[in-house]
């Protein structure tokens, strides 16, 4: 097995100090993210009240509704329409001041409205029903005319390039050409606001006369903000009619008290696997563990920082992911006892371990990310949920175990603190 080496007061110093702030980041991000009064103390100097991790309906309760367009008059249901319908409703939702609202087209005629923690859900049901109107209007505050003389609202570039920043091109039925010429000529210099369910969305200069009912709402808009306008625009004259399927108010307690067992199972399922490895793979085991507290740091923090949202199902997947963080570790740690059998050097056996290992984890690994992908890609809901923290979990194990313990075991061997085959529970002679 080679001979003993000394042990190094300083590298041991390092290891220590390595280890202690790899299980202190696991503490604070832990606090952060489960948003304690502690975390939020933690993060007092960003500003914001609460950095945690945003929560679903299933376990901050709220309202939840479902949308379903139908055609009205001689018009048709198409993608077009049901984005210009979401675009309405996202802009009156934010007005209720609602964190993280979710507003997503389900299918071909459908809309997902999910509004966590919501104080008065009466009002958000009877907002969100309430029918879009778009109008343009004067300086004198009169109505010059509405979204239903509007025939097309559209992002474009100049052709010739003499204008950089790109504009919305309005254009407008015979009766809006009628009305908007005689204004153009009434308020030549002056504003015309564009108002939608009440709210200026626009309040372009009359620049010309414009007699032909085409119009240019210019200004130094990037492609993507003229793109949002111009789909406002068209909200206004909506060819669907929006009837409501399901509406329900979900409550909090049922979601925040299963929350609560939900954590305690995931600290107790780690503290098993945590005396699981320690007794299996003794001081090698220590370190996997270090770098499994180090794992949650990463998950949850990615789960704090990312636009994701987490429901029930999620934290299933979460603590699903745990069980597989640790599995990588097993793979390479009884690689690492092949190669200490066959009578390598424990220097050797444990580079010849993580070689030999890295194969088999990353195949692994890599057919759950596809099965993960491909969940995400065909279900919808909290399902997502599920398959967003599994993917993060699978991703941030596979860092941990390849790149993390390997750190730590190549500087406690440098430490001199592993001296043989026994710190992954061979016996030696």
């Amino acid at each position: 097995m080679g001979l003993k080496r000394k042990v190094k007061p300083g590298l041991v110093i390092s290891f220590v100090i390595v280890c202690l702030l790899l299980a202190g980041s696991a503490f604070v991000v832990t606090q952060i993210a489960l948003g304690t009064e502690l975390g939020r103390k933690m993060t007092a100097w960003t500003g914001k009240e609460n950095m945690g991790i945003k929560r679903g309906l299933d376990i901050a309760g709220g309202l939840y509704v479902l949308l379903e367009a139908v055609e009205t008059g001689e018009a048709e249901v198409d993608a077009d329409a049901i984005e210009r319908a979401a675009a309405v409703i996202r802009m009156r939702v934010d007005e209720l001041g609602v964190a993280e609202p979710v507003i997503v087209t389900q299918g071909s005629k459908r809309i997902r409205i999910e509004l966590p923690d919501i104080e008065n859900p009466e009002e958000a049901r009877e907002i969100i029903g309430r029918t879009a109107r778009l109008s343009f209007i004067g300086p004198d505050a009169k109505e010059i005319l509405t979204g239903a003389n509007l025939v097309r609202a559209q992002a474009m570039r100049d052709p010739s390039g003499r204008d950089p920043y790109p504009f919305v091109s309005l254009e407008f039925d015979d009766e809006g050409t009628r009305k908007f010429a005689e204004a153009t000529g009434k308020f030549l210099g002056q504003p015309i606001a564009i108002l939608l369910d009440d709210e200026v969305i626009s309040a372009p200069v009359v620049q010309s006369v414009i007699t032909d009912g085409k119009a240019r709402i210019t200004g130094q808009f990037t492609f993507e903000e003229a793109a949002k306008l111009a789909l406002l625009l068209r909200s206004g004259s909506l060819p669907v009619e929006l009837r409501e399927l399901e509406s329900r108010l979900v409550g909090p307690t049922l979601g925040q008290e299963t929350m609560k067992i939900s954590i305690y199972a995931g600290a107790a399922g780690l503290a098993a696997v945590l005396l699981f490895m320690i007794l299996f793979y003794r001081f090698a085991g220590f370190i996997s563990g270090v770098a499994l507290l180090f794992y949650l740091t990463l998950v949850l923090g990615a789960l704090t920082l990312l636009p994701t949202t987490l429901t029930l199902p999620g934290i299933a997947g979460l603590i699903l992911s745990i069980g597989m963080a640790v599995d990588a570790n097993v793979i390479i740690f009884e690689r690492i006892k092949d190669e200490l059998r066959a009578g390598r050097t424990v220097r050797s056996a444990m580079e010849g371990g993580f070689r030999h290992a890295f194969r088999t984890i990353l195949d692994s690994n890599v057919t759950t990310i596809i099965a993960t992908v491909v969940l995400f890609a065909l279900a919808s809901g909290p399902v997502r949920g599920f398959a967003v923290t599994l993917f993060i979990g699978v991703i941030c194990s596979m860092f941990t175990a390849i790149t993390l313990t390997r750190g730590l075991m190549r500087l406690a061997y440098r430490a001199g603190l592993m001296q043989s085959g026994r710190y992954v529970g061979v016996k030696t002679a």
